[in-house]
């Protein structure tokens, strides 16, 4: 017993330290919104890996995460920050750093390789598990203010952007939800 609480008590220290010191040393592809913040942001055009499953992401999240880590660690593809998620739709990304932009990267078995347009964006930043709940939760505040802020038009579904290695604690850990919309109406 003494062993476990040691080993949780190093993994705090070293996520503890990860994150007030930013020692991640990759590439994010876009700025975080801080956590407890609603603002509209733009993404910038990106080149993703992206691989599906059926269900519920967070019921194939570590199959996602394996294939993309595979085709990256097959392809000498860097890591970069954040990994995205479609939820009930069950698929993962992996953004590509610039560098990697410039390979001819082939699709995989199990792993394609696209360019997603710029797109805006509502945005919450959370911190805490990356769980189901916290995702709904994060939801249900940006449907609640796209609600009272008629000016912008939902666009697709929501999804969930983590930034955190799955080694941080979860009351460190940083995401945030996004959906995209339209501009002000008409």
């Amino acid at each position: 017993m003494k062993i476990v609480i040691i080993v949780v008590l190093i993994i705090i220290v070293l996520g503890v330290i990860l994150v007030s010191r930013n020692i991640y040393f990759v590439e994010s592809a876009f700025k975080r919104t801080p956590a407890g913040k609603i603002e509209i942001k733009t993404i910038p055009e990106s080149g993703v890996l992206i691989s599906e499953a059926k269900g519920n992401y967070y019921n194939e999240r570590n199959l996602l995460f394996r294939r993309l880590f595979n085709y990256i660690q097959d392809n000498k593809v860097s890591m970069t920050v954040p990994v995205e998620a479609t939820v009930d739709r069950s698929s993962m990304k992996f953004y590509l750093g610039s560098k990697d932009r410039k390979k001819d990267l082939p699709d995989g078995t199990n792993v394609r390789v696209e360019i997603i347009p710029a797109r805006t964006v509502l945005s919450i930043g959370i911190r805490g598990a990356y769980s189901e709940g916290n995702f709904n939760k994060a939801r249900a505040k940006l449907e609640s203010w796209l609600n009272a802020n008629k000016e912008y038009v939902p666009e697709g579904e929501a999804y969930g952007v983590f930034w955190d290695a799955p080694f941080v604690p979860w009351f460190l850990k940083r995401s945030e939800v996004h959906i995209p919309v339209t501009g002000k109406k008409e």
